[in-house]
């Protein structure tokens, strides 16, 4: 048995984080639940020395990526050098509580030598997507109100630079392509994770103001979103540029807007595509 936590306000996950999955995301969010998310993440020397391997993705694309999770909220990365068995050098010297997806004897030795509490949620909880509540308002941000679509099916740094690029003109709101339209767009065996997931970490993702599942079908599969929404412009990447959204935007007057499929500086370019199986 563990003690109770020394600090309520402060929960401490440790691990590469490497290929942060819509299940790594729930985690965050239950961690989230019991006080402010400290991560400290294994760098790529210690995934190497620890795993015996190189990391899928490189620690500066991984800090990119969890620092766009809204649940998250401080990163420290972990010195290469540190001792794995020492709990102190594991969670700092004030972890508040610990929160894992799995236990083990070692983990629950270690929690009890800091003295504070071990939370490992259920299966059931992290397999539960529920669908993203909106951001609250901030009265600084300007309220235009834009709208993207896509399937989004493994969210990855190139579709988070993407989301950051077009909330810098205002409100983004992410329409998720439902499976079936999936499917009838692009075959079977797309797309990769089910609608609710999808939705749920698109929703997870901090320059995100709410996500939402499309109900119609086609290349304009969002069209009773954006009837509903009426946003002020809809932003496209250069892939998804299609006549039909082009000659749907000039109907109802809604601003279309281009952006270049271009990687956050110093990041590799990444698709969904190219990162099945990865």
């Amino acid at each position: 048995m563990t003690t109770e936590p020394t600090t309520t306000s402060r929960v401490t996950l440790v691990g590469a984080f490497d290929n942060l999955s819509s299940l790594g995301v729930r985690l965050l969010d239950e961690a989230s639940r019991l006080g402010h998310v400290v991560l400290r993440v294994f760098d790529d020397e210690l995934i190497r020395l620890t795993t015996g391997a190189t990391p899928k993705f490189p620690l500066a694309e991984r800090i990119y990526v969890l620092e766009s999770v809204r649940f998250v909220d401080r990163i420290e990365v972990l010195d290469p050098a540190v001792n794995p068995a020492d709990p102190q050098a594991m969670y700092g010297p004030d972890p508040g509580q610990i929160m894992s997806s799995t236990t083990s004897a070692a983990l629950i030795t270690m929690a009890e030598s800091l003295g504070v509490k071990l939370n490992v949620p259920t299966p059931d909880q992290l397999n539960h997507f529920p669908s993203p509540a909106p951001c609250p308002d901030n009265p600084v941000r300007s309220r235009k109100k834009i709208i993207v679509t896509g399937c989004f099916d493994w969210l990855h740094s190139g579709h988070i630079r993407f989301f950051e690029e077009v909330s810098e003109s205002g409100d983004l709101y992410v329409v998720v392509g439902s499976d079936a339209n999936i499917r009838l767009l692009k075959g079977v065996g797309k797309p990769m994770f089910p609608q609710a997931q999808r939705c749920y970490t698109a929703g997870a993702i901090r320059f995100v103001k709410q996500a939402m599942v499309s109900s119609g079908q086609g290349w304009l599969d969002a069209e009773p979103e954006v009837q509903r929404l009426r946003p002020d412009a809809y932003a496209v990447n250069e892939d998804g540029d299609v006549p039909e959204k082009r000659d749907f935007c000039a109907k109802l007057g809604i601003e279309y807007i281009v952006f270049n499929r271009l990687p956050k500086s110093g990041l590799e370019p990444r698709s969904s595509t190219a990162l099945r199986g990865f």
